[in-house]
């Protein structure tokens, strides 16, 4: 059972804003947080943005934020450790990037446009009462504050872009409905966070641009569900949770990372825009392509009754699913790198 609790514990997770002054100058960037200097910039930077992410630690948030950092965009780390995110982004590697503890997160907020936010406490763990108010009012804090920052910013400052993070839990669970985003929520725990989430993320000011991103599994090396799988198959334990038979509705690091930053700029970017790969698939699949890729069998499947010995009420998270397709995405004309699971472990595990 201890075996059986490692493995189980390691299953998916749910994956677990540029102002300008008053002033009519090419382009302004700000020295601090807390100043309200802007200086003009001697080449045309017309295009660069300051942006805010909280949740910049996480799985999505660090590679979002290298890719802004190497677009020589002005990146702020909205965080509650400093420690921790001046671990992951060092000095010497992301020059110029500044790390904001909360109390520093209003002007942060006041100097940027547009604000990305990403985070919320990871769901794969067993829910006691206390982990599942936590697992919500993380989301729905930090939302709040990020919300509250914007809408009590002067006209001037006030950031005209948010992209906040929601999740396909928001549409609950089911082996034969297909949604997309104009589908209801569901009845479940996970819907109720996420309505209450997004919730949140609408009371911002009105002439604020809001993308809701609602994500899928993220599928890349170094984090997320994937980077959990992979040592089970490394050990010839792969294979299916429960019946197999759920969707998976999944999207890689890199196409998720492309169509928050596609939100951060293009005005038509706006509402519900699901975070998934256009070719769900049932989990059964998932582990079937994963083991080919890697010249591993995928066996030895867990059964239901295992899963909820081990996490209870979380089991949900690994036991249930929904297949989720991206239509507002291909409506806008989002191009998908990776839209077959079996390109996207390849490029992966290469």
């Amino acid at each position: 059972m201890e075996a059986l609790s490692n493995r189980v514990t390691t299953t998916l997770t749910w994956s677990n804003s540029i102002s300008t002054s008053s002033l009519q100058i090419p382009q302004v960037f700000s020295i601090r947080c807390t100043q309200r200097l802007r200086v003009c910039c001697a080449s045309d930077q017309s295009q660069k943005m300051t942006v805010s992410v909280t949740g910049a630690t996480g799985f999505i948030g660090k590679r979002l934020v290298q890719r802004l950092h190497a677009d020589k965009h002005s990146v702020r780390v909205l965080t509650r450790s400093r420690s921790k995110a001046q671990l992951i982004f060092p000095v010497k590697e992301f020059p110029g990037i500044l790390i904001a503890e909360e109390k520093d997160w209003r002007d942060c907020i006041q100097g940027s446009n547009p604000v990305v936010n990403l985070a919320g406490l990871p769901i794969s763990t067993r829910w006691s009462p206390e982990i599942k108010k936590e697992i919500k009012q993380s989301r729905i804090k930090v939302t709040s504050k990020v919300v509250d920052f914007i809408n009590g910013s002067p006209e001037g400052v006030r950031p005209t872009v948010l992209v906040s993070a929601t999740a396909v839990g928001y549409y609950g669970s089911s082996e034969t409905q297909i949604f997309d985003e104009r589908s209801p929520s569901g009845n479940d725990y996970l819907a109720e966070v996420c309505r209450e989430w997004e919730a949140t993320a609408f009371k911002v000011n009105k002439d604020v641009r809001l993308a809701l991103i609602r994500i899928g599994v993220v599928l890349g090396k170094d984090g997320g569900a994937l980077a959990k799988m992979i040592p089970l198959f490394m050990m010839f334990a792969g294979g299916p949770l429960g019946s197999g038979q759920q969707w998976f509705s999944w999207i890689h690091l890199d196409d998720i990372v492309n169509l928050i930053y596609e939100a951060l700029t293009n005005p038509s970017y706006k509402g519900v825009i699901n975070g998934t790969a256009p070719n769900p698939v049932r989990l059964a699949e998932m582990c079937e392509q994963l083991g080919n890729v890697m010249g591993r069998p995928s066996w030895l499947p867990v059964p239901d009754f295992a899963l909820k010995a081990v996490l209870g009420e979380g089991a949900s998270v690994v036991l249930d699913g929904q297949r989720v397709l991206p239509t507002r995405a291909k409506e806008l004309g989002f191009q998908f790198k990776y839209p077959q699971v079996k390109d996207a472990l390849k490029t992966i595990l290469s």
